[in-house]
């Protein structure tokens, strides 16, 4: 799975993929001289909006995340097959 940080100004957003319509969207805001952006939340919610303007700092990663691994099964003993005891 993709996951995107955008960081603006010293803070963090979490987003699914894609993101290629909302890059479109701040770099217009930033074009124009500043504007809202809403940001989609990574997993459901209204999301946060957020005023971009020329010079502020935007940065972007692009983050590939593992599915987690299942958990390993526990080893049982089965006593009944201990015949020396």
């Amino acid at each position: 799975m993709i996951v995107h940080r955008l960081t603006v100004d010293g803070k963090d957003y979490f987003l699914p993929d894609p993101v290629d319509e909302l890059q479109g969207k701040i770099l217009e805001a930033v074009r124009a001289g500043g504007g809202y952006v809403t940001i989609p939340p990574l997993r459901g919610g209204p999301g946060i909006v957020v005023l971009f303007s020329p010079g502020m700092p935007v940065t972007w990663a692009q983050i590939e995340v593992d599915p987690p691994a299942a958990p390993p099964e526990e080893s049982r003993v089965d006593l009944d097959s201990f015949d020396a005891l």
